[in-house]
Order: C-alpha cells, then sequence, then structure tokens
C-alpha cells in the first residue's frame, strides 16, 4: 500500500527550516536568525496603518464562503486595482475578474489546473514551489528559460519574442519581482511584455506577491508598488492573470488570504478548479480584509515598507559583499539577496555546504539549488546551475539581520 505514494519533495523553505528544527529551532526562537524563510516581518511599522489583532465573526460568518470568494472582497479587489494602475482607463476590472483564493500557492494551482494544454515557458532561477506545480499538472509541458548573471537576469521584450514564437509557448509562469533575484520588470519593458502577449496569444501568468517592495534605481529613483494590471488594454481580453495577496504586501501571511485577477471567463475556470481542489477559502477572515484592500491603507502600508525595509535590504548587501559573497545584481524588488558563493573559503563555495556551517551558528539560509525549477527532476544527474548560490532574506528585523552576518563571519572566517 505504501509503495503506492511517491515521496514529493520539499520545497526550499520547508526544507531548510525542517533541517534547523533539527537543531532546536521553532517559529520565534529568540537565539536563531532566520533569513531562509520568506516571511516579512509582521508587527507594526511606523506610519502604517494599525495591525488587526481581532475581528467580529458574525452568524452567517459560519456558513461556507462562495468558491470564488465574497463578492464585497472581490468587488474592494477590483476597484484597488483601478484605482492603483487603471485611473481613466476606459476598460476597468470588476468583481467577476476577481477570484479569492487560500493563499497564493493555492491561487497558481487554481490558475494552472484551469489553463488549457500548451507549453508552458518559466525561468531559471525562479520560485522553489514552481517546481511541484508545473510538474503535478500534466496537462502542459513545462519550458525552462536559462536567464544570464552576466545580463544581471535581465530578459528583453525581443528575447520575449524569440521564445513566444521559436518554441511556441502558451503561457509563461513568473514572478515579478523575481524570487530569488530581486529582478523587476516595470515601466515601459513591462507594457511590452504585456503587449507582446496580447499580439502573440500567450497568457502571462504573474506572480506580484512582492510587487509593492520595490527599490529606487538610478533609472527609478521614486519607486511605486507596480502590476501588469497598469498596461492591460482590456480586462476582458488581454491574457494576462495577476496573482496577488495579504501574504507579503500586507504582512499577514497567516492569513491566508489571496487573488486571482483576470479576465472573466478565466476567473470563471479558475472558480470551477477551486469548486474541487480546495472548496473556498475562510469566510471570517475574507471579511476581514475587505477593510484592508482600500487605496488608503495601501499607500500607508506600502510607504512603511519602503522606509522600514530599504535599510535591511542595504544592510544586507553591504554585509555579504563585505564578507565575500557577490551580489550579482542589487536587490530591485522583493526582500531577498541573491548571493554567489564561488569567492568564499574552499569548502563554502557550495549553497549546501553554507547553508550546513551555517545551522551550526543558528543562521538559516536557502541553497541556490532549490530555485533551479527542474518539474519532475528530469536533468537528475546534472549539477545544478546555482549550487554556487544562496538566497538570504531581509525579511526579519534589523537585528536579526545584524546578528545573522556576525555569525556568518565567524563561519567563513
Amino acid at each position: 500500500m505504501i509503495d503506492m505514494f511517491r515521496e514529493v519533495p520539499r520545497t526550499g523553505v520547508i526544507y531548510v527550516t525542517t533541517e534547523a528544527q533539527k537543531k532546536g529551532f521553532h517559529v520565534g526562537h529568540p537565539d536563531w536568525c532566520n533569513l531562509g524563510q520568506g516571511q516579512p516581518e509582521t508587527d507594526a511599522l511606523p506610519g502604517a496603518p494599525p495591525r488587526v489583532l481581532r475581528m467580529d465573526i458574525r452568524p452567517d460568518d459560519q456558513d461556507y464562503a462562495p468558491v470564488p470568494g465574497l463578492w464585497e472582497l472581490r468587488e474592494a479587489v477590483a476597484n484597488l486595482y483601478n484605482q492603483m494602475y487603471r485611473k481613466g482607463l476606459p476598460s476597468q476590472y470588476g468583481p467577476q475578474n476577481v477570484a479569492i483564493c487560500g493563499g497564493g500557492r493555492v491561487g497558481l494551482m487554481r490558475a494552472c489546473a484551469a489553463i488549457s494544454p500548451v507549453h508552458m515557458g518559466h525561468f531559471l532561477p525562479d520560485y522553489t514551489a514552481y517546481a511541484e506545480l508545473l510538474d503535478v499538472f500534466r496537462r502542459f509541458s513545462p519550458i525552462p528559460i536559462l536567464l544570464d548573471p552576466e545580463q544581471q537576469y535581465a530578459f528583453t521584450v525581443d528575447q520575449l519574442r524569440r521564445e513566444i514564437e521559436g518554441r511556441g509557448l502558451g503561457a509563461l509562469l513568473v514572478s515579478n519581482p523575481s524570487n530569488p533575484t530581486g529582478k523587476v520588470v516595470r515601466g515601459n519593458e513591462l507594457k511590452g511584455w504585456v503587449d507582446t502577449s496580447r499580439e502573440l496569444g500567450c497568457a502571462l501568468m504573474l506572480d506580484e506577491f512582492y510587487s509593492h517592495y520595490i527599490w529606487p534605481t538610478t533609472e527609478h529613483p521614486n519607486p511605486q508598488p507596480i502590476s501588469a494590471a497598469a498596461h492591460v488594454q482590456d480586462v476582458e481580453q488581454d491574457p494576462v492573470v495577476i496573482v496577488d495577496g495579504l501574504t507579503k504586501n500586507w504582512r499577514y501571511p497567516g492569513w491566508r488570504v489571496a487573488w486571482v485577477l483576470g479576465p472573466s471567463h478565466v476567473i470563471d475556470a479558475v472558480s470551477s478548479a477551486g469548486s474541487f481542489m480546495d472548496g473556498g477559502g475562510v469566510r471570517p477572515i475574507q471579511r476581514a480584509a475587505i477593510d484592508l484592500v482600500n487605496i488608503d491603507h495601501v499607500r500607508a502600508e506600502s510607504t512603511a515598507i519602503r522606509n522600514a525595509f530599504l535599510p535591511k535590504r542595504d544592510r544586507l548587501i553591504h554585509g555579504l559583499q563585505e564578507l565575500g559573497i557577490e551580489v550579482e545584481l542589487e536587490t530591485q524588488g522583493s526582500f531577498y539577496v541573491w548571493g554567489n558563493l564561488c569567492k568564499l573559503p574552499e569548502g563554502l563555495r557550495d549553497g549546501e555546504a553554507l547553508f550546513r556551517a551555517a545551522l551550526e551558528e543558528k543562521v538559516i539560509c536557502v541553497p541556490g539549488v532549490f530555485f533551479d525549477v527542474d518539474p519532475g527532476q528530469r536533468r537528475s544527474g546534472r549539477p545544478s546551475r546555482f549550487q554556487h548560490h544562496a538566497r538570504f532574506s531581509f525579511g526579519p528585523e534589523m537585528e536579526v539581520i545584524e546578528k545573522a552576518l556576525a555569525r556568518l563571519k565567524a563561519v567563513i572566517r
């Protein structure tokens, strides 16, 4: 009987936290520095709206929620995107363009379950959970697209066009900002992606969970939240599907409230997939989320995030560089730093080796091999292209980052 079940690999974060637990780690342990988990600090931030610490449950909240989500929350999400990204545009999102899901992975799974048999492009490196996601749904064929670190992981509109036409892509799954590299596609470049997907009929499935963690660059000195929704011409016709939620941008990971935004026929399919996959989200939490999904709250929260997280980004980047870890691309978005370990002392140049050594000092990071998305493990036996990389999070408080850098210094020197 047991032989009928296959072993399901753990995602990178689950793997590293499980290994750390063997050494005594648990969530909230005061002596551990968790730079591995993709969770922002969830306490109050200066200038941010007050944190929700209690909620009322109405009598009808004891009932099942509709599988597509509470209509009022769907309407609030649609209005938010219209106010933030689509002011003055003739085509506007409505509640019929939104499905509420119990977390980002559920949203992505629903969208993948609803997609037609196509060639699905995905980037290397990218979010670790995509590997199993792309393997489980056998309706489409995953097509890897390798990004070049020497080009700072850039991917131009011309390259996108060549991939779609040359490989016959019907869809592209991508995190923007990128997890793990922190690369951001925005402005005219993002518009070019949307225009190309419309012209060539290739669906863009965009994971925008870090879209409020946008950092200044020379070209973009005053960053604001981004979304491909700003460049959609017709919300019912353009093949753009966006997944986001409260997890990162609102700093409520425990709520497990996410949404899928797209053409209404896609949302119908996503909702149908939810009817057999997960049955819908939690009704009381969806109701409580309505008050959070408004323009004033988002503006205050995203400003507070930039003020609190930018110093942590700068400190972690400079601290890792001082230790000999090369940062090929200074993080443009998200709260991760993607480090190249090739210049470390011998024995620590492998992501797994550094991870194991750091565990002894109660520091957690994620080896780069987990971001070498390989659905079905089809490249078994070959060394990972990212075995000399590791991902470090500046989600925790500054005190944790300082402590982690001091301990990594002890490991390396």
